[in-house]
């Protein structure tokens, strides 16, 4: 018998319909990011509009006149004795430092994540941290001890202090620990030496690594100020960043000197476009692991 009081069964409630975002929402990231990279990038442009300025236009808006743009201050400044000569020095103290740090830092690193050998830890936490300490605090020392060696206004002085470096340690120590260690006991299991270990199995497998930390290296290095004014006190032995600063000094026109800072800048942005490959790939395989 039929219940007629019975009320009818209420259908089932429909899913509630998402929530979607707002238009103002999807556009605040995009904005602030483009606002970001125009920040970044205008001083770097004002410095390439003023280079390639005439003398008479060294300001605003009279640098912004693309019909006058001209060579002629990048003609001067590599026409000068000393601009060679300081590309020629920054080259080598960022090339062979790129070369030793990574060197040594891959040896280093490999022993602190792979080998056992007592006091490890208390080893490598100290190396650490030195990270905590400001490089102006040990430039005095270290200044010392470069003139004791005799190393002052020298390629020795401005090249050796820096080639210990703990965050590169740190940085290589940490991916080649993400290496299995099975690849390394086989190895030892048929009776591969230790530097064939290293440089067939472990130096191929952090390529990607060992170019990422390249380009920091170089950059580092390529940009550094305060350690070549220190060590370089000639003329001869000054490097880019130091040279150029020291035309401000010698009444030189502003649009030499921008000359030659976009200069000094073309070097960073041929490693970085030859080598952004390997950066992306030690970005992706840092987040795998072994």
């Amino acid at each position: 018998m039929v219940n007629l009081l019975e009320r009818p069964r209420q259908q089932d409630a429909a899913p509630a319909p998402k929530k979607e975002r707002r238009p103002v929402a999807r556009l605040t990231l995009p904005t602030l990011l483009t606002l970001t990279a125009i920040v970044t990038i205008l001083p770097f442009a004002a410095m390439v509009v003023v280079a390639f300025a005439p003398p008479s236009g060294r300001t605003f808006p009279d640098a912004l006149d693309p019909t006058r743009f001209t060579f002629e201050n990048f003609s001067r400044v590599l026409s000068s004795s000393d601009i060679p000569r300081w590309t020629v020095n920054s080259l080598l103290y960022s090339l062979v430092s790129v070369v030793f740090v990574l060197l040594f830092a891959a040896m280093a690193g490999y022993a602190f994540a792979k080998k056992r050998f007592p006091g490890r830890e208390i080893m490598f936490w100290a190396f650490l941290a030195t990270l905590m300490v400001p490089f102006q605090a040990t430039l005095i020392p270290s200044y010392i001890l470069v003139s004791r060696l005799d190393w002052v206004d020298s390629y020795w002085g401005l090249i050796v202090p820096t080639l210990a470096n703990s965050q590169a340690v740190f940085l290589l120590r940490q991916f080649i620990s993400q290496l299995p260690d099975e690849l390394f006991e086989a190895a030892e299991i048929d009776g591969a030496p230790e530097w064939r270990i290293f440089t067939q199995i472990v130096l191929p497998l952090i390529r990607p690594a060992l170019a990422t930390l390249g380009i920091f290296v170089f950059l580092w290095h390529w940009n550094d100020f305060l350690w070549p004014l220190v060590i370089g006190q000639s003329a001869e032995m000054q490097t880019l960043t130091v040279g150029l600063a020291t035309l401000q000094t010698q009444a030189v026109p502003i649009n030499q000197i921008m000359a030659g800072a976009t200069i000094t800048v073309v070097p960073s942005l041929l490693v970085f476009g030859l080598l952004q490959r390997y950066l992306t790939d030690s970005i992706a395989m840092s987040g795998l692991k072994a």
